[in-house]
């Protein structure tokens, strides 16, 4: 479900302020705020270690910019007992927008969310791949945010920051390196700087290292410092973050894998849902399918690696080798990271992962003989097809944070209430 528009709201003219980097107390009492729920200037001063004075001088100027509510005060909400009732605040969550997008090969997932991340809506649309030029992807890109807006009731003017995941290496400037035969600079046509002509902070990103964002916020693996994301789509890429930082390389290739194709055992990039089924219809091509086995009499082209899991979980012996194969793949490539990074944990994410618990299974009895350091734990995913967009909404939400002050005057592109808030709302 999306929200309903906001009525009656106006953009907030951005008061005079100096261009420069932000005072530290306006940083500090922003970053409580936004992780905080209600809270009175003691609460904030007890964590930002701020006088009274600066924090209150501070919280005033985040009102007037639009960032903080200022709520009814503790007598007009029936919890004051005696004394001067303290003044409440709150992050204004609905004072703009930020939007997380995963640009895959095929599909385009746009989620709208408010400063707190709460999502106020999402859209996805297939895209057609036959006709996979730059120009079409940027205008299908566009187009999904203005879809996605549109359904949450808002529009660009409401937007703060926009992070888009393509299937690509991207560097620190979000630019994509050339491919051999072009195929990311056809994912990454130039995204930033086109978002740049209407959002003020745009940050473009791998899908896999935002699936690794998503997994560390939300995730398997929350309070884990070191981990790698296997994103196991059509083929295999990585989100790789050692000692607490993603990592990304000169041109954003830390977790590219065409490496694998040099991998005994492996070979290819492809992903585990896709070589199952390569393996299956080569076994139906060679005559190997048992005579009255279930996927005897369908059609090579209609067999999948999907019905091969399920039969295998059904208890079928010959669907059972392909898991098999399949868990040895998957180990070789989790030891390839253990061995390279020395990781906690390796986290098996995307859509595919909701059906590869018995892959998984054969891969963690087998990782331990593929690698001298401690083999990392072995995990799948429960953000499912998801993974992407939520480390998208979640690495725009941290841009926002860190950048929103430091923007131009007259750049906060905030809302304003429909009605006033202040010490003596009701």
């Amino acid at each position: 479900m999306m929200h309903q528009d906001h009525e009656g709201v106006k953009p907030v003219p951005t008061p005079p302020r100096d261009s420069s980097a932000p005072r530290a107390s306006l940083d500090a009492l922003l970053a409580f705020a936004w992780n905080a729920g209600v809270f009175v200037s003691a609460d904030a001063m007890a964590v930002t270690g701020l006088t009274r004075s600066t924090a209150i001088d501070a919280l005033d100027e985040l009102i007037d910019l639009g960032l903080l509510h200022e709520l009814p005060n503790a007598r007009a909400v029936g919890e004051y007992s005696k004394g001067r009732p303290a003044r409440r605040f709150e992050l204004r969550a609905e004072a703009a927008v930020v939007i997380g997008v995963d640009a895959g090969r095929s599909h385009v997932t746009v989620t709208v969310a408010d400063l707190r991340g709460t999502a106020l809506g999402r859209l996805s649309v297939e895209l057609d791949t036959d006709h996979d030029d730059p120009e079409a992807r940027r205008s299908a890109v566009l187009d999904a945010i203005d879809r996605g807006l549109r359904e949450a009731g808002r529009d660009r003017s409401s937007v703060v920051a926009v992070c888009v995941g393509v299937p690509a290496p991207v560097d620190s400037r979000g630019h994509s390196p050339r491919h051999r035969d072009g195929f990311w600079e056809r994912m990454n046509p130039g995204l930033k700087e086109i978002l740049e002509e209407w959002v003020p902070i745009v940050r473009i990103e791998n899908d896999a290292a935002l699936a690794a964002v998503a997994e560390g916020s939300t995730g398997a693996a929350i309070g884990c410092r070191d981990y790698v994301v296997l994103l196991a789509g059509d083929r295999f890429g990585a989100g790789v973050v050692i000692d607490g930082a993603l990592l990304r390389g000169a041109h954003g290739g830390v977790g590219e894998l065409v490496a694998l194709d040099f991998v005994a055992g492996v070979e290819s990039a492809t992903g585990v849902g896709s070589r199952l089924t390569e393996w299956v219809r080569e076994a139906a091509a060679a005559g190997e399918v048992p005579p009255r086995h279930p996927l005897a009499d369908v059609p090579i082209e209609r067999l999948t690696g999907q019905a091969v899991l399920e039969l295998a979980r059904e208890g079928d012996a010959w669907s059972r080798t392909f898991v098999e194969r399949a868990g040895g793949m998957l180990a070789r490539i989790a030891a390839l990271f253990g061995s390279l990074y020395d990781p906690a944990r390796v986290i098996v994410s995307g859509a595919v992962a909701d059906g590869l618990d018995d892959v998984v299974d054969v891969a963690r009895t087998r990782l331990p003989a593929e690698v001298d350091l401690p083999a990392p734990e072995l995990v799948l995913s429960a953000l499912g097809a998801n993974s992407v967009a939520t480390g998208a909404v979640a690495a725009a939400l941290e841009s926002a944070r860190d950048r929103l002050l430091r923007l131009e005057p007259g750049a906060l592109p905030l809302i304003r209430p429909s009605a006033p808030a202040g010490p003596n709302a009701t």
